[in-house]
């Protein structure tokens, strides 16, 4: 026996995935979900940027130098 208390649905709980959202709805819940997401500030965005370059190229260079020295390596072995 369920209940009544039991049924109620609090709205910051996903809906079941048997319920059917009309598209105006999942427009509405859409915007209301973006307005929720904290946007970085222009220099936080940009020096993060920078940063995730930066570190990218860095491990590019190693695992070059790396694959180099590994070559070199098996090039004397063989």
């Amino acid at each position: 026996m369920v209940k009544k208390e039991d049924t109620k649905i609090d709205k910051n709980e996903a809906k079941p995935a048997n319920v059917e959202t009309k598209p105006a709805n999942f427009i509405n819940e859409t915007k209301e979900e973006l307005g929720k997401v904290v946007w970085p500030s222009r220099q936080q965005l940009l020096s993060e940027s920078v940063a995730v370059i930066l570190m990218v190229s860095l491990v590019a260079t190693v695992i070059y130098l790396v694959d180099n020295l590994f070559a070199w390596g098996a090039g004397k072995v063989f």
